[in-house]
């Protein structure tokens, strides 16, 4: 296995760092490396926000589920979906473009993502550890206040990244489902009932798989947070008016 993979393979979610700085070097090539990642029609549809106040962490942390490690994180970084820099430059331009629509904000989001994900794997080439903070999109509205975030742009992630603690270096990454129910050849085949179940009940560990489930339905799917991100997510997106139908 090359370094390349074994970072992949080994990478895991890190929330607690030693207490020392992210040197601005390496900073520098986790920023570097985001911005050569793959993007659509070389647009880079993303803005990079390197938030170093802590007040503004500290914002962060609570706005996003109290989550008190995103204000101790030594490096934090948010990922914006852009659709708003190319827009402003086509119309000083005069090409006359329609207004950003939800295709384009997919994009912009997925641009983001990827950008993100060549942050994280670089940081982890460098001893980082790092975390990803959905709920950057729960209170979507709030964010765009805290970040001065204008229209047709959007919080699609944030990563915190540090030096993980050794109990952090050591703990055992969590295992993934297997491949035959993750990887379909050709189109699409939906699980029934008992390949769902062996895909996921090793996840359970000790715990009953039913029982385990719905605890994990309740604390993830059905949970305040979760709801909130959608209603906080939808209303976001109603900016973006959808383009007539064509007879």
């Amino acid at each position: 296995m090359n370094e390349i993979l074994r970072a992949l393979h080994e990478r895991k979610s890190v929330r607690l760092y030693e207490d020392r700085p992210v040197p601005d070097s390496v900073k520098a090539a986790v920023l570097e490396a985001a911005v050569q990642a793959p993007t659509a029609g070389n647009q880079q549809l993303y803005t990079i926000l390197d938030i170093t106040e802590p007040q503004l962490k500290h914002a962060l942390s609570i706005t996003c589920d109290n989550q008190p490690f995103i204000a101790q994180a030594p490096m934090v970084l948010v990922f914006l979906a852009d659709c708003k820099k190319w827009y402003d430059a086509y119309r000083y331009a005069d090409c006359c473009p329609r207004e950003p629509g939800v295709g384009d904000l997919l994009l912009a989001v997925s641009d983001a993502n990827i950008a993100a994900q060549n942050a994280v794997t670089a940081a982890e080439s460098l001893g980082l550890g790092s975390c990803y903070i959905g709920d950057i999109m729960e209170h979507a509205a709030e964010q765009r206040r805290l970040l001065h975030l204008p229209d047709y742009v959007f919080p699609a992630a944030m990563v915190v990244f540090g030096y993980p603690t050794e109990q952090q270096r050591r703990r055992p990454k969590p295992t993934r489902c297997p491949m035959e129910q993750i990887v379909h050849e050709n189109g699409y085949r939906i699980l029934d009932e008992t390949e769902l179940r062996h895909m996921l009940e090793d996840k359970a560990g000790e715990k009953p798989y039913e029982a385990w489930l719905n605890a994990f339905c309740q604390r993830k799917y059905n949970s305040d947070f979760s709801r909130e991100m959608t209603r906080s997510v939808a209303a976001y997106l109603r900016q973006y008016h959808m383009p007539e139908q064509e007879d």
